[in-house]
């Protein structure tokens, strides 16, 4: 087995200021077919919480507890941190890797599902960074998608419980369950397991937290594309209105399972957007906490990373769908913004 030197979070990256936004909307948006007028939306999203996302003090707290993870049990390697979008970008960090003789580094990767966005196009961003810094740049290798892991689920599970827990005993059989995650476009949601394993997910979490079948449901949140383009439906809201419209919705939980802590999407769409919608339609809305920096969910990076240098061959997994792979196939979660969707 290779032997590795470092590990590298790969996340998303977010503005820390209101002069920040628009360059990095700018960065997220460059060459896709996103109406200006929907970027001046969303620019207005983060002024609403002063131009600040929360996102990157998030990973600085994910990278604190997995520092103490690693000093307390090993393995005792550096971590460093790189972002798609903002400061500090991946060319920076692989540059700061070189300079300190990092020859190969784990990444993992702040997404628990398999997608163009969540996963290739990470592994892309790598591609183009180690070609930026040149030699100097290490060798990077992504951990498995985890979205199975039972340091993934179990605290999803407890944090369902806790929502399920404030519910009066006489309203919980009515109660309705809804996860959300991020709505991708069918054209890239065709060509990945983003479904499939979501909807696992979902159901781990659910038997898990004791919540009927009938009680839950899969629907999604934050598209940005244009209105022309099919993407993953219903909307959180759109679903969640017509619940109210069938009669039977009192008691509301949204776990939002598809993001791994509680940023920009998390905080507008759902503690904002979703929650105005039912304090106006009279529904009792609890979300759910994402694992954040949950100690399960450290002690699982560091169990994905010690799986990887060891090579262990039993990767633990709950359901039915097994561990996933080390080494992406080549034609995994391929994805061509300008190509039709093939469903609709």
């Amino acid at each position: 087995m290779p032997s590795y030197d470092a590990i590298l979070i790969v996340s998303f990256g977010g503005p820390e200021g209101p002069d920040e936004v628009m360059p990095f909307l700018e960065n997220v948006l460059r060459g896709k077919p996103v109406p200006r007028e929907r970027m001046l939306e969303v620019a207005e999203h983060y002024q609403h919480f002063g131009g600040v996302s929360p996102i990157n003090e998030q990973n600085r707290q994910l990278i604190a507890a997995l520092q103490q993870e690693l000093a307390a049990h090993g393995p005792q390697l550096p971590i460093y941190w790189g972002n798609r979008n903002w400061r500090p970008l991946l060319p920076e960090t692989l540059a700061q890797m070189g300079r300190d003789g990092v020859k190969r580094a784990l990444a993992f990767f702040t997404s628990a599902f398999s997608s163009y966005s969540g996963c290739r196009q990470y592994r892309e961003n790598i591609i183009a960074a180690r070609e930026e810094v040149g030699p100097a740049a290490p060798q990077v290798d992504k951990l498995r998608v985890f979205y199975n892991h039972p340091g993934f689920i179990e605290p999803m599970v407890e944090s369902l419980s806790n929502c399920l827990a404030k519910i009066p005993a006489e309203q919980l059989s009515a109660a309705k369950v809804l996860f959300t995650a991020h709505s991708i476009p069918l054209s890239m949601a065709e060509n990945c397991r983003y479904e499939v394993q979501l909807a696992e997910a979902c159901r781990l979490v659910a038997a898990g937290a004791g919540v009927a079948p009938d009680q839950w449901e899969l629907v999604y949140q934050s598209r940005s594309g244009s209105p022309h383009q099919p993407w993953l439906e219903p909307d959180v809201c759109d679903r969640i209105e017509e619940l109210h419209k069938g009669g039977n919705l009192r008691e509301l939980v949204i776990v939002p399972i598809g993001f791994i802590s509680d940023h920009m999407e998390v905080l507008f769409d759902l503690d904002t957007e979703a929650r105005e919608l039912c304090e106006r339609l009279g529904v009792q809305m609890q979300r759910a906490a994402t694992v954040g920096v949950h100690p399960r969910f450290i002690r699982m990076i560091r169990e994905l990373i010690v799986e990887r240098i060891d090579g262990a061959p039993n990767r633990p997994a709950l359901g039915s769908l097994g561990a996933s792979h080390d080494v992406c196939p080549a034609d995994c979660c391929l994805y061509s913004p300008q190509r039709p969707a093939a469903r609709g």
